[in-house]
C-alpha cells in the first residue's frame, strides 16, 4: 500500500526523505534540554537531515520504584514548550494515561504511545482525536501483522498521520530481537515506519533493578534498518550516557552522532537510488 506522505511541523514523514527522532531518554533540567536541543540542530543542520526533538516528561514503566522518572507532567511539559520556542524545534514526548492527552497536544507535535500501551484503545483513540501526529511504539510481545489493528483504531478514531516504530520483541529474558521483516510488513499497511535503534539495544531490567543495554550496536543496527528502507530513525542520545539518569547503558553518546548521521544519510541515498 502506498504511503501518504504528511508534514510535522517542518518534518516530513514518508516522502522518501530520512528524518530522526533525537533526544535524552528523559526530561532532566531545562538547562539541559535546551542544550541537548541546541547541540542536535546543530548537528543536524550541518549534515543536512531534519530532526524532532524527542524527551520524555515522565519514564511511567522505569524498573524499580526507585528509579528517576522526571519531575512530572507540568514542570515536563513547561520545559519542552521552552525548548520548542527557544531552539525551534518540533516536540515528540509519552503519553501514558488518557487524562494527559489535552495536555500534552498543547506542546507537543507528535504524540507517542509507549510499546506497553499500543494496545490500550481508550489511550489510542483519545491520542487520535487530539488532531496530533500520534506515533506508536509496537509492543515487544507484537507479531508486525498485529500492528494492523492498531492503524486501524487510529484511523477509525479520525487520525490521518500515524506512525509506527519498530523496538524490537521480546526474545527470552533481559533481550530483545528485531527481525527486519517488520519493517516492510507495517509499512504496507501504509504508514511511516520507524526504527527505533536505541531502545531495540536494551536489556530490560537486565541490571536487576535497572535496565542494561548494548549502545556499542547502535552504529550496526542503524545502518541496517537505514539499509532496509526506515521511514525515519529514532536514537536517544545523551552527553554523558554513563551518567545518565534513565537507559543511559543504550544511549548514544552526542559525539558520536554527528559521523553516525553522515553515514546513514550516505546509506539512505543509496537505497533511494
Amino acid at each position: 500500500m502506498e504511503i501518504k506522505p504528511f508534514d510535522v511541523e517542518n518534518v516530513t514523514f514518508g516522502d522518501g526523505r530520512l528524518p530522526f527522532i533525537l533526544g535524552p531518554c528523559v526530561v532532566e533540567s531545562a538547562q539541559h534540554a535546551l542544550f541537548m536541543a541546541q547541540e542536535i540542530k546543530d548537528i543536524c543542520s550541518g549534515v543536512g537531515v531534519d530532526f524532532v526533538y524527542k524527551s520524555s516528561f515522565d519514564k511511567a514503566n522505569r524498573s524499580s520504584i526507585e528509579s528517576f522518572r522526571g519531575d512530572g507532567i507540568q514542570k515536563g511539559l513547561e520545559i519542552l514548550a521552552q525548548v520548542k520556542a527557544e531552539i525551534n524545534v518540533p516536540i515528540v514526548t509519552d503519553v501514558h494515561e488518557t487524562w494527559q492527552v489535552e495536555k500534552i497536544a498543547a506542546v507537543a507535535d507528535i504524540i507517542q504511545i509507549p510499546a506497553f500501551l499500543c494496545r490500550q484503545t481508550d489511550l489510542l483513540v483519545e491520542s487520535a482525536k487530539s488532531g496530533k501526529a500520534v506515533n506508536v511504539k509496537k509492543g515487544q510481545f507484537l507479531a508486525p501483522w498485529d500492528a494492523k489493528n492498531i492503524v486501524d483504531k487510529l484511523q477509525n478514531a479520525g487520525c490521518e498521520k500515524i506512525i509506527l516504530t519498530e523496538r524490537g520483541t521480546s526474545f527470552g529474558y533481559n533481550n530483545l530481537v528485531v527481525d527486519l521483516r517488520s519493517f516492510p510488513i507495517m509499512r504496507n499497511f501504509g504508514v511511516p515506519v520507524i526504527f527505533d535503534v536505541t531502545h531495540s539495544l536494551q536489556l530490560p531490567g537486565g541490571l536487576g533493578k535497572a535496565t542494561g543495554g548494548q549502545a556499542e550496536y547502535i552504529e550496526h543496527f542503524a545502518r541496517a534498518g537505514v539499509a532496509c528502507g526506515v521511514d525515519a530513525v529514532f536514537m536517544e542520545v545523551h552527553d554523558n550516557p554513563k551518567n545518565a539518569p534513565s537507559d543511559g547503558p543504550n544511549q548514544l553518546s552526542l559525539e558520536k552522532l554527528e559521523p553516525l548521521l553522515i553515514k546513514l544519510k550516505q546509506i539512505h541515498e543509496i537505497v533511494q537510488k
